[in-house]
């Protein structure tokens, strides 16, 4: 018979916005006096978590919509854009916690793109720069220092330790695909597989801390990312991961713009959540190809120098084409 504890599923939310050429993430703080609010495998520590709400079945239709109703309640959020992400079950997702003496917590996650505001509510709500958890994921300034000095040199030694020449080979291609190395080519959606090789290898704080190899963990190290509790840097890995995914074939990232906006500000924020630089004219060709803006008339004279025109998504190329994507064109 089973020994396992009861069951509860919840709802995670990996919302998203762009300020300026920030990538940011919503997150929040676990609040010990009311046992509603906190995931049932929060530590009651004071790391990171994604939105989380329990899922009410008896009070909406859908999990869309209750995902929608605890956002409201405790950010002060409205959602736009929501798609469901991944569910999350495994049995182990508590360091530090025998599983026997915890629920079965079944997480299914949600991307959420919004224009960023001033979140309020119960949920103490901060935003935060993705990068803040993924600093080897930010290409814009070329190869970020953090890969060249600590990552690529302690993947070549894991490498070296393999058992035999098969797992020898074995790892050297999941680094060299991972990360770019060894002459692949950097693949800016491998967000989720290159933070479970850094898991693997113990490069991540959340290695360590369910390890019990340092159980008096902080906020990590900031050249590794800052840490989360429980696995919400993996879940918040496989919506980054998503987002730049569907870049290419859905126009998602009109979600996370103004009414109207310039074409240097649409590229800058497709270079903020893709992590690379992007060439200006081809970035430029490549829109209008695809038939995704519409020119307004109207002039930007924010911009610091000569006015520049003010564009609109054309929703009409949603009934066009089967998937009006920005394509991603090589970077600069």
């Amino acid at each position: 018979m089973s020994t396992d504890p009861s069951i509860v599923v919840g709802l995670n939310a990996v919302i998203v916005a762009v300020t300026k050429e920030s990538p940011r993430i919503l997150t929040i703080s676990g609040d010990s006096s009311d046992p509603s609010f906190g995931d049932p495998l929060w530590s009651g520590g004071d790391l990171d978590l994604l939105p989380y709400g329990p899922l009410d079945p008896g009070a909406n239709r859908t999990l869309e919509l209750s995902l929608r109703g605890w956002v409201r309640e405790r950010t002060g959020l409205e959602l736009g854009y929501v798609e469901q992400l991944y569910t999350f079950g495994d049995r182990e997702r508590a360091p530090g916690r025998r599983w026997r003496d915890v629920p079965r917590v079944i997480s299914v996650a949600y991307l959420a793109l919004v224009r960023e505001d001033q979140p309020s509510g119960s949920a103490r709500a901060r935003w935060r720069d993705w990068y803040t958890y993924f600093p080897w994921e930010d290409w814009r300034d070329g190869e970020p220092q953090v890969i060249r000095e600590t990552i690529a040199p302690t993947l070549e030694r894991w490498v070296g330790r393999a058992s035999d020449t098969a797992v020898e080979e074995e790892r050297r291609e999941r680094t060299s695909i991972s990360f770019g190395l060894e002459g692949s080519e950097w693949d800016p959606d491998r967000v989720l597989e290159r933070y479970e090789l850094l898991y693997e290898v113990g490069l991540v704080t959340e290695s360590r801390r369910d390890s019990g190899v340092n159980s008096a963990y902080a906020e990590g190290d900031p050249l590794l990312g800052r840490a989360m509790d429980m696995d919400h840097r993996r879940i918040l890995a496989t919506g980054l991961g998503r987002m730049r995914g569907k870049l290419r074939y859905r126009p998602v990232v009109f979600e996370l713009l103004p009414e109207t906006f310039t074409l240097l500000r649409l590229q800058r924020v497709v270079e903020a959540l893709a992590g690379v630089r992007l060439h200006k004219q081809n970035f430029r060709r490549l829109v209008g190809r695809g038939g995704l803006v519409e020119g307004t008339g109207e002039l930007d004279s924010r911009t610091g120098g000569r006015p520049a025109e003010l564009f609109r998504f054309r929703r009409e190329v949603l009934r066009e084409r089967r998937a009006p994507g920005l394509g991603l064109p090589p970077g600069r």
